[in-house]
């Protein structure tokens, strides 16, 4: 958890992206000033940390109903997708755009350390983005969504992408206002990804085992995988695919169109 990692001190950059132009609008991190000398010492108890991590938790949980509201108004569906380095989340939402922009309008929340390369990447294939750059920041917060809603204001009646920074822990616990998580893993990574990192799967409301291409190649059990996930997340949905290759991606898209829908319905 960020409070004992560190993560967040140098604060995040929202970048717009679009064809022609990219704007940078940033936020420098905030210091803390001390008006009290530094001869003593700084080791805390235990407790104080787990206050703080349960202060700045209760923090975020108010800004994600902030967000949650502020979509909910204008009818977006968000999706806060989260995963380790390298399981194809960016290959996955190019795929994605490129086939669901015939039906959905689609922009997407780019979280990332450095660089803009991935965000580069969406709207090459044809989506508004947003690049958040978090610096030391292992994963994104229900802050940094707000102000990138506000610097991208995706139309009413869309489909919104969070692109999450590569991380299977910290990212469970931060709310940041989505409809739902989904957990994108890759058969290159190990069956028992969900045992390790339960908070993660137990957060989750789908779980796509990527890259289904490679299973010849490598040693990757399809149903043990989904047994240990439903271990820790009874009522998961369960999705194979291939990002590269276009193999189930049909289920994965009819997924979000049963979301879209369910969102479209009048409330009774």
């Amino acid at each position: 958890m960020c409070a004992t990692c560190g993560c967040g001190d140098d604060g995040a950059t929202i970048t717009a992206m679009s064809a022609r132009a990219k704007s940078r609008q940033t936020e420098p991190g905030h210091n803390h000033p001390h008006d009290h000398p530094h001869d003593h010492d700084h080791d805390h108890p235990h407790t104080e940390t787990i206050t703080l991590e349960q202060k700045v938790l209760a923090k975020n949980d108010v800004l994600a109903e902030h967000n949650r509201q502020w979509l909910a108004d204008r009818r977006i569906l968000a999706f806060n997708i989260t995963s380790s380095p390298g399981a194809g989340k960016t290959t996955l939402l190019e795929r994605t755009i490129r086939q669901l922009g015939s039906r959905h309008q689609v922009s997407v929340i780019e979280g990332d350390q450095e660089t803009l390369l991935d965000a580069d990447r969406i709207t090459a294939a044809g989506a508004r983005a947003v690049q958040v750059n978090t610096g030391a920041g292992c994963h994104l917060d229900a802050e940094m969504i707000d102000r990138a809603l506000h610097t991208l204001e995706p139309d009413s009646g869309s489909v919104l992408f969070i692109e999450n920074v590569g991380n299977l822990v910290c990212p469970a616990l931060f709310d940041l206002g989505e409809h739902s998580k989904i957990v994108v893993i890759s058969v290159t990574e190990g069956t028992d990804k969900p045992l390790k990192y339960p908070h993660m799967f137990a957060a989750a409301g789908l779980v796509l085992i990527n890259k289904i291409d490679l299973l010849p190649y490598v040693e990757f059990d399809l149903d043990l995988c989904a047994q240990h996930a439903r271990s820790v997340n009874p009522d998961v949905r369960i999705l194979p695919l291939s990002a590269t290759k276009g193999d189930g991606m049909d289920a994965w898209f009819q997924w979000i169109d049963a979301r879209a829908n369910e969102l479209r319905m009048p409330v009774a």
